[in-house]
């Protein structure tokens, strides 16, 4: 998982924070609300909605820090109030779904098959001539920078919600698998056949882009 460089190490953020230190509290509301209001936003209908499961999850935290055991990391444990947080409100919006177990959008080729060599070729499977992944060029100025941003991130939000969810947490926040697993409640194959799945249909946009 990525590192809290400019936070103190856990120990000391929970006895100031069981203490009611104000300032580490903010300094840790400042450090994590940016990225727990992207992965808010991944089980619920809009960003108002999902701001106030940041809010309700960081309430719990200072009504249940007494209660952390050190058991994983702190971070983790904030992140873990704030899924439960997001999926119970998901539920009431009846927008997500079980992220337990595979479900039809998980099935299916990511990659159209066509791009593939077919059986009974030399090299069945391989790229077709011509059909593989071209080299991407870094854009040269501001404004093509910002419209690939775009492009990005309309392919990150049009994702279904667990693929968004699961590409946040492991390629944004840089957390790892297993601990990706433990905060959605995925098996190992699963939250692999879903971040596949994510990056694939981003990588698909984004060949779309760089291919008008």
């Amino acid at each position: 998982m990525r590192h809290d460089g400019a936070l103190p190490a856990d120990d000391v953020l929970v006895a100031e924070l069981r203490t009611g230190v104000e300032a580490t509290f903010a300094l840790v509301v400042d450090a994590w609300s940016g990225s727990m209001l992207r992965l808010a936003r991944s089980f619920v209908s809009t960003d108002a909605s999902a701001e106030e499961v940041v809010q309700e999850a960081w309430l719990a935290v200072v009504r249940g820090i007494d209660r952390f055991e050190g058991r994983s990391s702190l971070r983790t444990w904030v992140y873990r109030i704030l899924v439960n947080t997001a999926k119970k409100r998901g539920v009431k919006e009846h927008r997500t779904v079980p992220f337990a177990s595979l479900h039809p959008e998980d099935e299916g080729p990511t990659v159209d098959p066509d791009r593939f060599r077919p059986p009974g070729d030399p090299y069945p499977g391989h790229w077709a001539i011509g059909r593989g992944p071209r080299p991407w060029s870094e854009p040269e100025d501001a404004a093509e920078r910002a419209e690939l941003a775009r492009c990005l991130a309309a392919a990150v939000a049009a994702l279904p919600d667990r693929h968004r969810a699961v590409l946040t947490l492991r390629d944004v926040e840089g957390y790892a698998a297993d601990e990706v697993c433990e905060l959605l409640d995925l098996s190992a194959g699963n939250q692999r056949v879903i971040l596949h799945r994510a990056r694939a249909a981003v990588r698909a946009e984004l060949e779309r882009y760089f291919g008008r």
